[in-house]
């Protein structure tokens, strides 16, 4: 079964669930192909945690679930070493970061040493416990969330970790017939805190998700695409508006996301158009911009946007 089928089996499953987030759950996908991690930003009850919680569900995922707070520490999200007085051994306690979807709920609510503890999971698969490294379950995927609005009692996350997402989504409101749809799937019954009696059911496994990424990774791209990417990723650099630009690791991204998009749209070949629609996931998160530009009123997205207008398209 081919990407475009077996994604069309997922967007079947989690529609029964999600209404009016056809873009968002298009990017959840292309993370998921990609092999990459997300930051979804949203006010609250727009369906965040609903959406990763429906995904995992319909790929059989194991999925996990840490509400980040000011008291959390390290270790109550990658484990630790605990003294068992049976064997008089310390033996290891996993943490919840060991499931294959990891929500990490409000992420910018905990303190940096504690959002650090997720850098060597989300770059390396792994983490180090009391010296000793522990691999995690493939495929490992992280979905972060975080308010934009509520700033009280938070604590930005680091450059360094921001550009370990592969995509930052906006979660918006939906529109107003899907929206009248919520309402009527709540009248009639629906209850979020049950997927199954939701009738979602999943039609994917892991195994079928890492085949999927195998055909994603086996997508071509021409050299003209190549140089698309690094020019989008240099202007960023050269802008006068922006202090820091994107890394060499948003150029991958960029690539990866565009090679999943184009599987996902039924093509063998990234094509500029697939690189386009995902400039601005990939880079919104990833430039700093003068403080000049912000009292100009000027966001990230307005600058990225501009920049990619003025990027000559390649036949």
């Amino acid at each position: 079964m081919s990407v475009v089928e077996r994604a069309g089996q997922i967007r079947a499953e989690v529609s029964k669930i999600i209404q009016g987030q056809e873009w968002t759950l298009e990017l959840a996908l292309v993370a998921l192909l990609a092999n990459g991690h997300v930051l979804l930003e949203g006010v609250p009850g727009v369906a965040k945690t609903l959406l990763v919680r429906t995904l995992a569900q319909t790929m059989s995922l194991e999925y996990g679930r840490v509400q980040f707070t000011p008291d959390l520490m390290p270790s109550d999200v990658v484990g630790t070493m605990v003294f068992d007085p049976k064997t008089t051994e310390f033996v290891m306690r996993k943490g919840p970061v060991f499931v294959n979807i990891l929500l990490a709920d409000e992420i910018n609510r905990t303190p940096p040493k504690t959002q650090a503890a997720l850098l060597e999971a989300m770059e390396e698969r792994r983490v180090t416990i009391d010296g000793h490294p522990y691999q995690l379950p493939p495929p490992f995927l992280v979905f972060a969330t975080q308010n934009p609005i509520d700033y009280e009692g938070t604590y930005p996350l680091p450059e360094a970790q921001q550009d370990r997402f592969l995509l930052k989504i906006q979660v918006g409101y939906p529109e107003r017939d899907k929206e009248i749809r919520v309402l009527r799937n709540h009248h009639e019954g629906f209850r979020p805190q049950s997927l199954e009696a939701a009738g979602v059911r999943a039609v994917l496994d892991a195994g079928g998700l890492q085949e999927m990424q195998a055909e994603v990774a086996a997508v071509t791209v021409e050299d003209k695409v190549f140089d698309y990417i690094y020019d989008l990723v240099k202007a960023t650099r050269e802008s006068n508006e922006i202090m820091v630009g994107a890394s060499p690791r948003a150029g991958i991204a960029l690539l990866n996301g565009s090679k999943a998009l184009a599987a996902l749209r039924g093509r063998g070949f990234v094509i500029p158009d697939d690189v386009k629609d995902l400039a601005l996931p990939v880079l919104r998160h990833r430039v700093l911009l003068r403080a000049e530009a912000e009292q100009e009123g000027l966001t990230n997205d307005t600058v990225l946007r501009a920049i990619v207008d003025g990027q000559a398209v390649p036949r």
